[in-house]
């Protein structure tokens, strides 16, 4: 099936749809944090992982479950694993491989949050080194003895680097290490990283996949292909003999269970409603980002634009052979000072200054001062965030409209 057609009817014919108790287009939201059962010895199975089965909503969810299996059939995985937020996803991701000792080997293009996590980490005894837009041969410098996975944003936020995903995992299996992806900014209307080598995807389903920022939440899609070694992986030896979902029933039976990382089964019928609709709003947002980002090129030649559907972009060329023709929804425009960028948000009508990315309206942010508030002066250059930085996370508005907007605005900064 072709993806908008996976995403409508993908779950059902390949047979990973749950039970259903009545005959609904949508999933029922079962509403309920404990459920009963016939029998003592039914629920001593369903602790004991011999039978399938649901029995407090920390732990699993009819609703969620349909969720998590949407998400693996997106991102053509072997198993998904829904959380809270996407913070609550790609913490339990890395813990749920990592111990005290360990080092993470990442991109240092990311998302404000993700560096702030990371900086907690070392608390645990848990390091990261990190490596400037993606070279690879800086990722093979600092790989050593203690380190325990790779970790980049498929398109990072918001440097708009693009990782080459292909080579990234080959370097990471050579290495004997998995590749973890943050699939959050370039969706699996993108690139599915598991199909180019990644092992396991992290996305925050607050974004894209809902599309209406309503309700905050994050997956974890593991790939079921790393072999996870017992004298490597300790953590991971007990569950070995699950083959292929041995990363799954890791963190099933310990870390998500036990830091009760759980999605709301409201929330996840949000995201159920949301995601069917993923591809047609993909389109026309990477269509609209693409226009603007070309315009503002164009006409406004004392601003710098970055998107990766621009030629003079570094990463165009990895765009342009891992896409599916398309380049993201976000675009960064440097105006020059803080007072300028400022200026041109403040003036805009149309977007609104949010925090977030990937709804169906536009979104503007300055990240220095925000997102990346808690971040040091290296950690923000590295990320490619700057004082004059504005972020554009753009929507589905009519095209010209937006433009019409942006120039007011330009304008508007102009005279001040």
């Amino acid at each position: 099936m072709r993806f908008n057609t996976s995403l409508l009817h993908g779950n059902r014919i390949s047979g990973n749809q749950g039970e259903r108790t009545i005959d609904a287009t949508l999933p029922p939201i079962v509403q309920s944090s404990a459920f009963a059962k016939d029998s003592a010895a039914d629920m001593e199975k369903i602790f004991h992982n011999q039978k399938p089965g649901h029995s407090y909503t920390r732990i699993s969810n009819p609703t969620v479950a349909e969720f998590e299996q949407r998400m693996t059939v997106l991102e053509g995985g072997r198993a998904s694993i829904a959380c809270s937020s996407g913070m609550a996803a790609l913490f339990n991701g890395l813990m749920g491989m990592l111990q005290s000792g360990d080092e993470i080997v990442s991109s240092a293009s990311l998302y404000g949050g993700t560096i702030d996590l990371f900086r907690d980490l070392e608390a645990f005894g848990i390091t990261t080194r990190y490596v400037e837009n993606n070279h690879l041969d800086d990722f093979r410098e600092k790989t050593n003895e203690h380190t325990r996975c790779y970790f980049a944003e498929t398109i990072g936020n918001p440097r708009l680097d693009v990782t080459d995903i292909r080579k990234l995992a080959e370097l990471a299996h050579e290495n004997k290490v998995p590749l973890l992806v943050d699939n959050t900014v370039a969706t699996a209307y993108l690139v599915r990283p598991l199909e180019l080598g990644a092992d396991i995807v992290i996305n925050s389903t607050s974004k894209y996949v809902n599309g209406n920022s309503n309700s905050i939440s994050g997956v974890i899609t593991d790939g079921g292909r790393f072999p996870w070694d017992a004298k490597r992986y300790p953590g991971l030896k007990d569950y070995r003999k699950y083959g292929p979902f041995a990363y799954t029933a890791k963190l099933r039976n310990t870390l998500f269970r036990n830091t009760g990382a759980c999605l709301a089964p409201q929330n996840a019928f949000y995201n159920i409603i949301g995601m069917e609709t993923l591809g047609l709003r993909m389109e026309r947002i990477c269509d609209n980002a693409e226009h603007l980002a070309r315009h503002l090129e164009k006409t406004c030649d004392f601003l710098t634009v970055n998107y990766p559907g621009l030629g003079r972009s570094p990463w165009h060329a990895v765009a342009k052979d891992q896409f599916s023709s398309r380049y993201g929804g976000i675009l960064t425009i440097r105006a020059g000072t803080k007072e300028n960028a400022f200026r041109m948000i403040e003036a805009l009508q149309l977007p609104l200054q949010v925090s977030n990315i990937g709804d169906t309206k536009s979104l503007v942010i300055h990240p220095a001062s925000t997102l990346n508030a808690h971040s040091t002066p290296k950690e923000k250059e590295e990320a490619g965030v700057f004082d004059d930085l504005v972020r554009v996370s753009v929507g589905i508005e009519d095209i010209h409209d937006l433009i019409d907007d942006f120039d007011q605005a330009v304008r508007q900064m102009m005279k001040s």
